[in-house]
C-alpha cells in the first residue's frame, strides 16, 4: 500500500516505514505530523485517484529530526569586467518516518 501526498511544493510517494526528508515543517522532534494531502492511493492493486485530492484519506508520520541540507555554492562571474560573486545556501529539512495511511 502506497499513497502520492503533497506538502512544500512537491509530491512525494511514500510507503509506511519510509523515511522522507521534507521542506522545513513548524513541528518538534518526535512529534506527530498529518498530511491530509493526499492526491492517490493504492491498495491491494487497485488505485484511487483524487480530484484533486482523495476524501477522508490522510497520511500520518513522526518527526524524526529538523536539520539542514549540504551546503550550496552560487558563484556568478561576468568574463573580463572583474566581478565575482560567491555565495553558499544550506536549504532546511525535516526528516519523517512515515507510520500510518489511512484512506
Amino acid at each position: 500500500m502506497y499513497a502520492i501526498i503533497k506538502t512544500g511544493g512537491k509530491q512525494f510517494r511514500v510507503e509506511e516505514g519510509n523515511v522522507i526528508n521534507v521542506e522545513k515543517l513548524s513541528a518538534q522532534v518526535e512529534e506527530q505530523v498529518e498530511f491530509d494531502k493526499v492526491l492517490a492511493v493504492s491498495k491491494e492493486g487497485k488505485m484511487e485517484v483524487g480530484t484533486p485530492l482523495v476524501e477522508g484519506a490522510k497520511v500520518i508520520g513522526k518527526v524524526l529530526e529538523q536539520g539542514k541540507a549540504k551546503k550550496i555554492i552560487i558563484f556568478k562571474y561576468k568574463a573580463k569586467k572583474d566581478y565575482r560573486k560567491k555565495q553558499g545556501h544550506r536549504q532546511p529539512y525535516t526528516k519523517i518516518l512515515i507510520e500510518k495511511i489511512e484512506a
